[in-house]
């Protein structure tokens, strides 16, 4: 398998999920500034989107959205427990949490990473983005990660969303079960291993 990505952006997530699984595939860098990759590809040849992740299977098939990359990585790995059992009601709370992070959280911060966003756009940004991630913290109150004690690719799109608060002016200080979450996420080997390879932690 081939993973497309761009440093610490959303595809970290598929990155660090391949670590967990302990699949074998390419990490490819295809950063969203420039769309060239190190051999002068048009990365929108490639993928018509020109975003990241992009996951190319074995066979050539496509898949270029994160949370179904996610599922799909944990699913090829079942012993490791990163999703639950297919069909099972845990499966579907995984996918809830997957779709509220995508579109309460990850798309809250886009505003924020947009050139030229007028500040009262930003500031309201920032403010629906504080009060959805207090929220999350109150949910992680008295659990070691989402689902409870076992660590899923929720977490991983969790940690990989959150931690973008420090670069765009968003206060998460005061959200100790978010910060306590981060702590222990940020410690697991494969985190750690997926954050050197894209050069975000030395």
């Amino acid at each position: 398998m081939k993973l497309f990505y761009s440093p610490g952006a959303c595809s970290l997530s598929p990155h660090i999920a391949l670590h967990e699984a302990g699949l074998t595939f390419e990490a490819v860098a295809a950063p969203t500034k420039t769309h060239k990759l190190a051999d002068g590809t048009d990365y929108y040849t490639i993928n018509p989107l020109g975003y990241v992740p992009l996951l190319v299977l074995d066979d050539g098939r496509q898949l270029r959205e994160g949370p179904a990359i996610v599922q799909y990585i944990a699913d090829q790995a079942p012993a490791k427990q990163l999703a639950p059992a297919n069909g099972s009601y845990e499966r579907y709370k995984l996918q809830e949490w997957l779709n509220f992070i995508g579109t309460e959280l990850h798309k809250g911060f886009s505003p924020l990473f947009t050139p030229g966003m007028p500040e009262e756009a930003k500031n309201l940004a920032k403010t629906r983005l504080e009060g959805r991630l207090k929220w999350v913290d109150g949910e992680l109150a008295g659990k070691t990660y989402l689902m409870g004690d076992t660590f899923t690719v929720a977490d991983i799109y969790l940690f990989v969303v959150s931690n973008w608060s420090k670069h765009v002016g968003v206060d998460i200080s005061g959200l100790s079960h978010l910060g306590a979450f981060i702590t222990r996420v940020s410690a697991r080997p494969a985190v750690q291993a997926a954050l050197r390879a894209e050069g975000l932690l030395k």
